[in-house]
């Protein structure tokens, strides 16, 4: 059985103490967004609204959250068909994410992407991708793209444990070292792989080794920890936007939920799954706040009512929005400049 990473306090985070009192609540606010968020997902499919699959990331908000929150608002992200999070954290607009994924002409790319596809250029979320890895070339174009131009953006991409097996990965993380690229390489490490587990498809689990390869600047953290996934993404992104190249950041983390859909996730052993449970990312994070007094039960319980009260007259107003035109030429809408 894979144990959850040890640790769960920030005291030692440098980055993450230089953040205003305003700043950590307004983590938990994300997180918390982000989760009603997904728990709405999962209504609306059970309703019919969603047509196709949807990939929840239930237990993994730390790592988008806490990245997002080291990035400009012109830095480029790219990730993965469970990305509903880096969208959110990016600041996605809630109706018209929901639009997107119930197909409606309202929805952040007229209702054709879906929920593996969701995009908005204007708040740098350059792609979200179906197939494992295939944001991480696109990563490494936007940070060359950035760098040549000297416009100090830098490029994030996210993908999953399953990703470091392929062909892109060693060509993205070799071309970005060789360059010294300003991109930011953040493995979400949930331990599957779809339904495998990553001991029967890698030789071992902590897959920042891989980064030695390459003599690539790395870290490993507790991606169930927000404040140390900041601590790790800050000084990164620093040194990305300074010209010291990329970084990659492996954060340990877990799936609350089974793959996609209605996947009953029978092939985890109970014990794992009750472990990484009582490390909830949201839980761990609330108490760090009242052990700090900056935020109480009552104040946690308030916050989450008015993320699921949000997230439920957003997701009825994109249901009541009308249906992509048969007739509309989306080839000529996505190419408008």
């Amino acid at each position: 059985m894979t144990k959850p990473a040890p640790g769960t306090g920030s005291a030692s985070n440098k980055a993450a103490a230089a953040l205003s009192i305003e700043d950590r609540i307004g983590l938990y606010r994300t997180m918390t967004l982000i989760r009603e968020f997904e728990e709405q997902v999962q209504r609306s499919y059970l309703e019919g609204l969603v047509h196709g699959t949807t990939h929840l990331c239930n237990g993994q908000e730390a790592v988008c959250a806490g990245v997002a929150k080291a990035l400009r608002e012109d830095d480029y992200v790219s990730y993965t068909y469970r990305g509903h999070g880096q969208c959110l954290a990016r600041g996605m607009d809630l109706e018209a994410a929901f639009a997107e994924l119930f197909g409606r002409e309202t929805g952040v790319c007229g209702g054709i992407g879906g929920s593996m596809h969701l995009t908005d250029i204007d708040l740098g979320l350059i792609g979200a991708f179906g197939i494992v890895g295939a944001g991480l070339p696109v990563a490494v174009g936007a940070g060359l793209s950035a760098q040549l131009a000297g416009r100090r953006q830098v490029s994030v991409c996210f993908f999953g444990d399953g990703a470091v097996n392929i062909g892109a990965f060693h060509e993205a993380m070799n071309m970005a070292q060789v360059w010294k690229l300003p991109v930011i390489f953040v493995c979400e490490n949930n331990l599957y792989g779809e339904f495998s587990h990553i001991l029967h498809t890698t030789p071992y689990e902590d897959l920042v080794i891989r980064a030695s390869g390459y003599s690539m600047q790395s870290e490993l953290v507790d991606g169930n920890d927000v404040l140390a996934v900041y601590d790790a993404a800050a000084p990164a992104v620093a040194r990305a936007r300074d010209g010291q190249g990329p970084t990659f950041i492996e954060c340990k983390t877990y799936r609350h939920r089974g793959h996609s859909r209605t996947d009953p996730a029978k092939y985890r052993d109970s014990a794992e799954v009750e472990a990484w449970l009582k490390r909830d990312p949201i839980s761990l994070y609330r108490a760090d706040l009242r052990a700090a007094g900056l935020m109480s039960d009552v104040g946690a319980e308030d916050m989450a009512a008015e993320a699921r009260s949000l997230v439920k007259a957003a997701a009825d107003r994109a249901a009541a929005a009308p249906w992509p035109s048969q007739t509309q030429d989306f080839m000529a809408t996505m190419f408008v400049q």
